[in-house]
Parts: structure tokens; C-alpha cells; sequence
């Protein structure tokens, strides 16, 4: 299905007048074909098509092995564990993240270690990592955030200065490159979201990249159970076959019905790359002047992802805070997202921690001011046009 566009093309603006679904995805008649297939065939589970997915994205990120999961979180999970940290040692992560990020780290027994980001990027700060480390670090978890690659360089440096695994959260970030490489293929593993919101979709859903197939192989392992490799497999047309267990898993396994649809997303995923690019880069001239911080510009020898098109509100210059901008583009029927309030903010993580926003403060400015706007491949121009004035309208200009 193409996606036709005039987005260079200045057109009328008029009052929305139905509600835009903020990262509604797009879903072609190729998608849905393909789960019927699945849903006749009589196979839901786990099997043939999740492996095609697989290797589909493998080669699509060049990548030396990959799993199929059931989310991102779970690839985080089980990457954290397939690196080896173990209860009582530290994980270094940004605070501005989503709390999946931080959770998975926790439930592998971790400690979550904060380190504050760049102001203009709001990707992690490889200063602030080197400062945070100590005898008990044992991985570093980057966010590519919105899709920008974080300064991968430093970090990998950093992380061989110290014998240290770097984890990538990579769910912003699957179309992601830095310096002629693929994010998630950096690191020792690259974690991604097929979640409904995501560039590419499965409705729930998310991969493991490795360098080691040896890594993959106890992934997927641990993502079914802890069963023997292969255990899918048993109730297939080849005979039944005995599985043993062999640690004590998870239910983190993807479905064939989830990986129909990526089959066909992941076709896509170059076409719709180009129309975010297109959709970003009106925003950009539409906003310029404005009382707004916009997003900074894709790196030399790097490619955004354009997941997210974030917006840092300036109570002082537009009189109008954060959350009143949040309001007024919802009372414009425009849906708009808060990526993120950084972790410290949160109740849990300050009684557990002992964390204070004011302790991260780039990541505290960053998360009280920023607006997510509307970015996605099923924007049509009008849409776009729907935005531009309800932001203009919120700021009174």
C-alpha cells in the first residue's frame, strides 16, 4: 500500500474534527491476509512464521543471530540475564527512558544505576556513565531515544575500559544507524519493540540481537519455559518430540499470529522511514520560531529512527506549562504523548532508591517539558496541517 504525499505543499488549516489517535499504526490488507492465513492454518502459536520473522529482521539489521519475544521488556530481561549479571550487581541506565527499561533490570535481580543525559540530545551522557561506575557495574543499558543513536563510540570504549556488556534499547531505534552500523548490532545485544505505537508493529511484541549465537541460543531457552531448543516443534507434522527443562524460564515467547503482521510491516518499514522523515521535517519548519524546543538535528553520519518528535514546552516564553499544553491539544481532538517524566519522578523508584528528580537534573528539565506530537506513517497531510495549527492555536500564535 503506498503513501501518497504533498507534505511540501503548504494547504489550509481547519479545526480537527475527529480525534487523532496519537501513533496509530498503519495496517494493510497484506497484514490482515496473512493472520487469517495463520488463524485457518490452525497455528497461533509459536512456530514457522515467528522463525521467518526472525531471520527476515536479522537480515534486515545485518545481525549475526536473533529471538523472537513477546515484548521489548522481555528482550531486555533476558538480555540482562544472558549477560550475566547476577543478583547484586549494577546496571547503568538513563533516566529518561520508560519504566520498562529500569524494570528489567530489577527483576534480573540488578541493581538500576542512573546516569544523567545530554540537554540537547537527551540521550544518555557518556561522562555521567564513566562517573557511575563502580566495582559492582557490570552492563551498560543505552536508550536510543526517539531514534537518535546515543554517542555509541564512548560508550563501547567505556564499557572495554571496564569489561562491561552493553545492552542497547533499541525500541525507538529499528530503522537506527550509527557511523555505518545498525543499531542493536553495536553492543553484545540490541532489544526491540514491535508494540502498537512502534515504527513497525506486532500489537505486542520484540526481538533480541546478539553476537553470540550461543547468547540467542539460552534466550530462547529462557523465553519458553527454559524448555530445550526447539520445543515448539513438538506438536508439529515432523512427530512429537520430548523437551526437557533446563532452567527455569519465562512465558516470553512470540506468536505466529504477532509475527504475520511484522512479516508484512517489516516490507514496509523504508517507505514509512520516509514519510516520518517528510512529517518531521515540516514540524521542523512549521515550529521554527516558536516559544518551543525542538528536537535536535540527526548527527553527522548517523540516520534517526523518527519514532518520536518530541517538543520542550517553555512555560516562561509562551505562557502556557507543560500540562496546559497537554490540555489544550487534547481539547483540539490532537492526541499527544509524555515521553518521558524521567524515572526519578516516580513514587516506586524513589522509595526503593532513594532517588530525587532534582539528582538528575537535565533529565527532570527535559521530562517536566516535554510533548510528544503526533508522528506516524498513517498521517495523512491534513493531519499534519490539524497539528501545526492546534499547536499554534495552544501557544496563541
Amino acid at each position: 500500500m503506498g503513501i501518497k504525499s504533498n507534505i511540501g505543499v503548504l494547504k489550509p488549516v481547519r479545526p480537527k474534527e475527529k480525534f487523532l489517535v496519537f501513533g496509530s499504526p498503519v495496517i494493510g490488507e497484506d497484514e490482515i491476509d496473512e493472520v487469517v492465513a495463520s488463524m485457518r492454518s490452525g497455528w497461533l502459536g509459536t512456530g514457522p512464521k515467528v522463525a521467518r520473522f526472525e531471520e527476515d529482521f536479522r537480515k534486515y539489521k545485518n545481525a549475526a543471530c536473533s529471538a523472537a519475544l513477546n515484548s521489548c521488556t522481555a528482550a531486555l530481561h533476558l538480555s540482562i540475564l544472558a549477560a550475566g549479571v547476577k543478583q547484586g550487581d549494577e546496571v547503568i541506565t538513563t533516566p529518561m527512558t520508560f519504566c520498562a527499561t529500569v524494570n528489567a533490570i530489577i527483576h534480573a535481580g540488578a541493581t538500576p544505576v542512573l546516569a544523567d543525559i545530554d540537554p540537547v540530545t537527551l540521550n544518555i551522557d557518556p561522562d555521567a556513565v564513566r562517573s557511575r561506575i563502580t566495582p559492582r557495574t557490570k552492563a551498560i543499558l543505552p536508550v536510543h531515544f526517539a531514534g537518535r543513536p546515543c554517542e555509541m563510540d564512548e560508550i563501547t570504549s567505556i564499557a572495554g575500559e571496564n569489561g562491561l556488556k552493553v545492552i542497547e534499547d533499541c525500541a525507538h531505534a529499528i530503522e537506527t544507524e550509527y557511523k555505518g552500523k545498525k543499531a542493536g548490532t553495536i553492543g553484545d545485544f540490541g532489544c526491540f519493540s514491535f508494540y502498537v505505537t512502534k515504527n513497525i508493529v506486532t500489537g505486542e511484541g520484540g526481538m533480541v540481537l546478539a553476537r553470540n549465537e550461543s547468547d540467542i541460543a539460552r534466550i530462547k531457552v529462557l523465553g519458553l519455559h527454559g524448555m530445550s531448543k526447539d520445543a515448539w516443534k513438538r506438536f508439529s507434522d515432523e512427530g512429537y518430540k520430548h523437551y526437557y527443562v533446563v532452567e527455569a524460564g519465562f512465558k516470553y515467547n512470540m506468536m505466529d499470529v504477532q509475527a504475520a503482521i511484522g512479516i508484512h510491516q517489516l516490507k514496509k518499514v523504508e517507505e514509512y522511514w520516509k514519510r516520518r522523515e517528510a512529517v518531521w521535517q515540516r514540524y521542523n519548519g512549521a515550529f521554527e520560531g516558536l516559544s518551543l524546543g525542538l528536537p535536535a538535528s540527526a548527527a553527522p553520519d548517523t540516520r534517526h529512527a523518527y519514532h518520536l518528535y518530541t517538543v520542550l514546552i517553555d512555560e516562561e516564553r509562551g505562557g502556557i506549562s507543560r500540562d496546559e499544553f497537554l490540555n489544550a491539544m487534547t481539547a483540539n481532538n490532537i492526541g499527544v504523548g509524555v515521553h518521558y517524566l524521567s524515572i526519578p519522578e516516580h513514587p516506586y523508584y524513589q522509595k526503593a532508591y532513594g532517588w530525587k528528580p532534582e539528582d538528575f537534573p537535565n533529565a527532570m528539565k527535559a521530562g517536566r517539558s516535554i510533548v510528544s506530537l503526533p508522528l506516524s506513517a498513517k498521517l495523512t497531510d491534513e493531519d499534519v496541517d490539524d497539528v501545526i495549527t492546534a499547536v499554534k492555536n495552544c501557544l496563541g500564535v
